[in-house]
């Protein structure tokens, strides 16, 4: 399956999928969108709303590894450990992790480098503060061995992988989500709100990032 790499309106690289029609990262812009989507809808409001020692984070999927730059760089910045899980079926290539060029952008001395070339299926130590452990698996196949404080909901979208938007998948995240926990993704749709108030979410939209009009945050009560 062919990947290309593709500037996005923030100057920030993401990779798009020609025969999907998909891009990893929204056009408008790719670090706009982590940040807005994953940091401040996601970690930031879930710290503002609980102390935990260790936060418990799964993402869907890893992807560029952009959303878990930012997240160990917010974790090194608070001084907050994140234990951080990720899902990929089909990770990137060493050349194409170069061609996006998160390190020289962020100018993080090879971090994001580092995060790719971490072995697939075992926890490792990244610094103090931060626990990065990927996972090469369908979701469909995963199980958390973890309860989880905060999920980034990553996936392509529903017209490229659409059971994963469906209630069942919904319902084995909230069930492995800890009471106040957080599922973030880009997604607004009637359909995709409604299959995750059947899996017993509480969701509600609020505004997207630059060219996305709603999200939503979705909360175990």
């Amino acid at each position: 399956m062919e990947r290309i790499i593709q500037q996005t309106l923030d100057g920030s690289n993401t990779i798009g999928i020609p025969s999907l029609g998909v891009t990893y990262h929204s056009k408008f812009g790719a670090l706009a969108e982590s940040k807005h989507i994953y940091l401040e809808a996601g970690l930031d409001f879930f710290l503002s709303q609980q102390n935990v020692s260790e936060l418990s984070l799964l993402e869907m999927g890893f992807g560029t590894g952009l959303n878990a730059l930012l997240t160990l760089l917010e974790a090194v910045r608070r001084k907050q450990k994140i234990y951080y899980q990720a899902i990929e079926i089909a990770p990137l290539t060493q050349p194409e992790v170069e061609a996006l060029a998160y390190d020289a952008l962020l100018e993080t001395d090879g971090i994001c480098r580092s995060l790719h070339q971490a072995p697939w299926n075992v926890p490792v130590r990244i610094n103090e503060f931060f626990t990065l452990h990927k996972w090469q698996v369908d979701l469909l196949d995963f199980t958390s061995q973890l309860p989880l404080h905060l999920i980034y909901f990553d996936a392509f979208d529903a017209k490229a992988q659409p059971t994963l938007w469906e209630t069942p998948v919904f319902g084995k995240l909230y069930h492995s989500l800890l009471i106040g926990g957080v599922l973030t993704t880009y997604a607004s749709k009637g359909s995709v709100r409604r299959a995750m108030k059947a899996a017993g979410f509480t969701v509600n939209k609020i505004p997207g990032p630059l060219g996305k009009w709603e999200m939503v945050r979705a909360i175990k009560q």
